[in-house]
């Protein structure tokens, strides 16, 4: 592709000259790909730069960074990304995007088309990754994919110690919430089993072509150690599912199937120093670590709740 198909070079970086895409050579990308965004996966291509300029900055990622980019569409924040950090891997899912991204990077940025590897792939099978071991993930996700994507690369790549998504407020607001609130939930806990989780901020309807119908955040996730426990996360992911899966009942009540029983759920309850009438919003990630932990424990007698 050249700079002419591309639509030129748009906005370009503080001082550094590199060449972004702007609203017009997105809709020009589009259409000469005979592209309509579509709701199954989620597109909606970010057109302003300082967006992506945003992203990066938030981010926190610099030239020793090998960076995963899931869904990089027409390559807006592909374009940010590359001038500033070690390696950009990402990872297309819509053939005839993956096919003309590295077009349009050699198109505006010649000088980075080295620093950008493809993928073409689902993001949500992707257990492995060609090239150097990626330090970062930053991203603007769909929605119905967002938190299954994060989860999975933290997950398997554990050399991944940032990341930096944009995803719809709603999601954004439910990964970083806190024990006790109404947003808290199986997203909060299980992200918190990897990583500090907080909301960085705010991002209008507007900067995207087509505009969704809601806003969305900044998610950002600095790995941690898990809790130390001897169960299995699996075991704890499997404990958190349970608890609520019916939200208002006890955690006596909620954990019965999990734990085998009403008493053998309230016997790991007990065990790990946990009211058995409490909910399962009330605890953090540490408390079900304890309690998958007391999983199989003997039953206290009599019940509670």
């Amino acid at each position: 592709m050249t700079s002419e198909r591309a639509g030129g070079p748009a906005e370009s970086t503080d001082g550094a000259g590199d060449a972004l895409l702007g609203p017009a050579q997105i809709r020009d990308l589009a259409h000469r790909l005979d592209l309509r965004p579509t709701k199954q996966w989620g597109q909606n291509f970010v057109v302003d730069a300082n967006t992506v300029r945003k992203i990066v900055r938030v981010a926190g990622v610099g030239e020793q960074d090998v960076v995963v980019e899931v869904g990089p569409g027409l390559g807006s924040l592909t374009l940010a990304l590359l001038p500033v950090v070690h390696r950009v891997t990402a990872i297309e899912v819509d053939p005839r995007l993956a096919g003309a991204l590295e077009d349009t990077v050699r198109a505006l940025q010649p000088q980075h088309v080295d620093k950008l590897r493809l993928v073409a792939d689902d993001a949500l099978t992707v257990t492995r990754l060609p090239g150097p071991r990626p330090t970062a993930l930053v991203a603007n996700l769909p929605y119905n994919i967002s938190v299954p994507v994060v989860l999975s690369f933290l997950e398997h790549f554990p050399s991944i110690q940032r990341v930096l998504v944009m995803v719809q407020l709603e999601v954004a607001e439910r990964l970083a919430a806190r024990p006790g609130s109404k947003t808290y939930g199986v997203p909060s806990l299980k992200a918190a089993w990897y990583a500090e989780v907080d909301l960085a901020g705010r991002v209008g309807r507007k900067v995207f072509w087509p505009a969704p119908n809601v806003d969305s955040g900044l998610v950002s996730l600095v790995r941690r150690d898990p809790p130390r426990t001897t169960a299995s996360r699996e075991e704890v992911f499997r404990c958190i599912d349970a608890a609520f899966l019916q939200r208002r009942k006890s955690l006596r009540g909620a954990l019965a199937a999990w734990a085998g029983s009403p008493a053998l759920a309230e016997a790991a309850l007990v065990a790990a120093g946990i009211d058995p009438k409490a909910r399962g919003e009330q605890l953090d990630i540490e408390a079900f670590a304890r309690i998958a932990e007391h999983k199989g424990g003997p039953a206290v007698p009599g019940t509670i709740g």
